[in-house]
């Protein structure tokens, strides 16, 4: 799994207020006896579909919170890879069947995630081709930590599914190195740091558990076989990307932008948003200067409340100027976590006592420490459970800032300060990626909840932060807003920096001055 599995692991449904006010809007319109018969038609489809994907994509199906494929660990070789192409050409030949015009709209949305998810199945094994160039897609470690931190059943019973996963390990590194072919520099880095992280799974803490279990003693003797080969495997493969990575840094790598063809079908697949990367990227660079201005405004209100020296004329310099001066307002380093846990409450209360959005407490937030083998995509993201465990925690994901330097720690700090920490746990919590996803949880698709828009995911998340705050969160307070603005931006800068990185040629250079000097990030 990738992050994003943050992109399997989060990006997972609909917004939950689209999937009810679908519902709503269907159920007004009785269907045609037709239209019944190709609905029923088409929900039988979808559910032997989903069955089939679980068979094809175990892993998968284990983060969904389906756990009948547990204890397979896929070897990703070429058998695996035509199996799965075989399979999309023969669920797209199913899904083509069916007559769009006598489908229900909910229906057809699912058509179109559907066909959608399997033609981008087969344009990633056939024209992207990630499997040979990102060693960072190769990292067992997110499996097992499911099965061993999560109680959806008795710990004897994940500790089994725990063995008979194990068994595919060594060959599964055996496969990715032979995948791995004219990788880039940054991905091999990133796999190096992920797969040290397996070791906070396969831990000494681990085998303990197993020797207090009631698995019988040649379960156990088993157990600790495969444990000790899972971990030679893991530390082996370590070494065989840290010597691939000196490699790479003497004669050269693949350049990890993958240029305009490839990015607006990526594009085209990932966002679904009905306009190109292009248009997208346009619009971002007009969206810049337009929250530019706003934050000008605050600014020059604001000047004369902090400074005693006259505002510079470039307004850019002046916001950068009050920003930097604001930003010394922040949590110390030791207490970043906690700080984050202790406005969870203070969230909840807010957007209960505004009656905002209704907020299920049966379904816990919890806030812990970004697991090792996730490290290295942000600073904070949320895993949530998926619709076949609605019940399980979602855990909100804060990486604690242990590993960096004071001078790294403070620059992190002044950019997560009082008030854009606030609104990171906005988006991330309440009400935006964990409501959400709890709500998604609740539709009465499958396919909705498992595979639904990702722009819209995180679109509701962005759209949650500003109605906080127009709502009253933060006391109208004009440096909430500033900084409000500020992380709006970074939204933006994210997309120019986007298309620009990929598509453009900028150079890090360039794009430490866009996010320094015009999104005034650290």
């Amino acid at each position: 799994m990738k992050k994003a599995l943050i992109a399997l692991t989060i990006a997972s449904a609909l917004t939950g207020l689209t999937a009810c006010t679908s519902q709503q809007s269907s159920s007004t319109t009785q269907p045609t006896a037709a239209e019944q018969v190709a609905v029923e038609g088409f929900a039988a489809f979808s559910e032997q579909f989903i069955e089939g994907l679980w068979q094809q994509s175990p892993t998968w199906a284990l983060y969904s919170g389906y756990h009948k494929y547990d204890g397979i660990l896929q070897i990703p070789n070429d058998t695996a890879r035509s199996a799965y192409l075989a399979f999309v050409t023969a669920e797209l030949n199913k899904l083509q069947s069916f007559d769009k015009s006598q489908l229900s709209p909910n229906e057809l949305i699912d058509y179109r995630l559907i066909e959608n998810l399997l033609q981008r199945g087969a344009w990633e094994i056939e024209v992207f081709k990630s499997w040979q160039w990102n060693p960072s897609s190769y990292n067992v470690s997110g499996g097992f930590a499911q099965i061993i931190n999560k109680d959806f059943a008795p710990l004897d019973e994940r500790l089994r599914s725990f063995l008979a996963r194990m068994e595919n390990v060594p060959a599964y590194y055996l496969a990715a190195q032979a995948n791995i072919s004219n990788p880039t520099l940054e991905h091999t880095q990133l796999a190096v740091m992920q797969n040290k992280g397996a070791f906070s799974v396969f831990s000494d803490e681990l085998l303990e558990k197993v020797s207090r279990s009631g698995l019988t003693d040649q379960e156990k003797q088993l157990f600790k076989q495969r444990f000790e080969q899972s971990t030679t495997a893991i530390n082996q493969h370590i070494s065989w990307l840290e010597d691939l990575e000196s490699k790479l840094v003497k004669s050269g790598a693949k350049s990890f932008r993958i240029g305009e063809e490839l990015y607006e079908q990526k594009f085209a697949f990932d966002i679904q948003a009905g306009m190109s990367g292009k248009a997208l990227y346009e619009k971002a660079m007009d969206d810049k200067a337009r929250v530019q201005g706003e934050m000008a405004k605050i600014t020059d209100k604001l000047w004369s409340k902090y400074f005693d020296t006259p505002q510079p004329k470039q307004s850019n310099v002046a916001i950068k100027q009050l920003i930097d001066h604001l930003s010394a307002k922040h949590v110390q380093r030791d207490n970043f976590v906690a700080e984050v846990r202790a406005q969870i409450p203070e969230l909840v209360k807010f957007v209960n006592d505004k009656e905002l959005i209704t907020l299920d407490p049966s379904k816990p937030l919890v806030v812990r420490e970004t697991p090792e083998y996730m490290r290295g995509f942000a600073g904070a993201s949320i895993s949530a459970p998926g619709p076949y465990e609605k019940s399980s925690n979602t855990y909100y994901n804060v990486t604690p800032l242990d590993d960096m330097s004071d001078e790294q720690a403070e620059s992190y700090l002044r950019e997560y300060n009082h008030w854009i920490l606030q609104v990171l746990n906005i988006h991330e919590a309440i009400p935006g990626h964990y409501t959400q996803l709890v709500y998604s949880n609740e539709s009465p698709s499958m396919i909705k909840s498992l595979f639904g828009n990702g722009a819209m995911v995180e679109g509701w998340a962005v759209y949650t932060e500003r109605m906080m705050l127009e709502e009253g969160y933060g006391n109208f307070e004009p440096e909430m807003w500033l900084m409000y603005y500020k992380w709006n931006l970074r939204v933006i800068a994210n997309t120019i920096l986007d298309y620009s990185i990929q598509v453009k040629g900028m150079t890090e250079a360039e794009a430490i001055e866009l996010m320094t000097q015009e999104a005034f990030q650290q």
